[in-house]
């Protein structure tokens, strides 16, 4: 179990959507009482830049030159977690901000990627209708899209493919209708179907025991909002089924477990659609609960 105390990172960019909203995720989070329920230190809110409504023109990819002038800025402010002693636990924002996330873990080794999502992720920019790398993020820091965005700081990969595990992805209809690239066969893949079927505790310790290899440092875990089901409405993109309360803490619960976890990002929660609150106070629930327990 993580040893070390919790500290914030508020990272509120929307620069891979194409629509507004998540930018207040961390606000909601924090106003639930998250920080105080975890006993986590608040280290830094980052500021985002301005965003522009059109594609890039070379990438194809909205904002594409701002995120990767910002990822290395978030990748420092989590190395500045990292070097206090901290777990970091990174607020969103858009899941783009796995490029700065994982930037900072590229910087210092060789580590996995728990990648817990609804979504694959892993569009390319000429298949994703409204360029917006929020839906590739899984294939940008494993090294397929863009240079621009692939290899920030001549890094790339930031994470090996052979290296993550998509988890709990149910998109294979909208893969599959705007033609999304196949995640590749070394990155293993657990989607909700196969989950399903092995059962959430047995399916979540398959993808620790593939993350908590020898040759690996450890193991960073992202977490999109929209891997749940109906119970978080307060996605822009919602697609049928996904994980419950339960089994998504049971996931979280077997990743911390492990001791190989080095930190976490929440994404895609978005405030303005949770009209009675619930979908936010759930989340802040099954964080303070997971996290609160491994700290233990």
């Amino acid at each position: 179990m993580p040893t070390l105390p919790y500290a914030i990172l508020e990272a509120p960019s929307t620069l891979g959507l194409a629509t507004e909203g998540v930018e207040h995720l961390p606000d909601r989070l924090m106003d639930l009482g998250l920080a105080e329920r975890i006993h986590a230190h608040r280290a830094e809110r980052l500021a985002v830049p301005p965003k522009d409504p059109m594609p890039d023109p070379e990438t194809g990819i909205l904002n594409a030159r701002a995120i990767a002038a910002w990822s290395p800025k978030l990748a420092d402010a989590v190395e500045a977690v990292l070097d206090s002693g901290r777990f970091p636990v990174v607020l969103g924002g858009d899941c783009t901000i796995l490029m700065g996330s994982m930037l900072a873990f590229r910087r210092r080794g060789r580590y996995g990627l728990f990648f817990i999502d609804g979504n694959a992720d892993f569009f390319q920019p000429e298949a994703e209708p409204n360029g917006e790398g929020a839906s590739m993020d899984l294939a940008l820091v494993t090294g397929r899209g863009p240079s621009l965005l692939t290899d920030i700081e001549g890094r790339g990969p930031s994470v090996r493919p052979e290296d993550a595990v998509a988890f709990a992805y149910r998109d294979h209809k909208d893969q599959e209708e705007f033609g999304s690239q196949a995640l590749p066969k070394e990155l293993k893949a657990i989607d909700l179907p196969a989950v399903r079927a092995m059962g959430i505790e047995a399916a979540a310790r398959e993808a620790v025991d593939h993350l908590t290899r020898e040759e690996l440092d450890g193991f960073f875990i992202h977490l999109d909002a929209d891997c749940l089901d109906v119970i978080m409405p307060a996605v822009d993109f919602r697609v049928p089924d996904g994980l419950s309360w339960d089994e998504l803490e049971t996931a979280l619960r077997v990743a911390l477990a492990s001791g190989k976890a080095v930190g976490i990002e929440i994404t895609i929660y978005n405030p303005r659609l949770d009209e009675d609150g619930s979908a936010g106070r759930g989340l802040a629930d099954v964080l303070a609960a997971a996290l609160g327990a491994a700290a233990q």
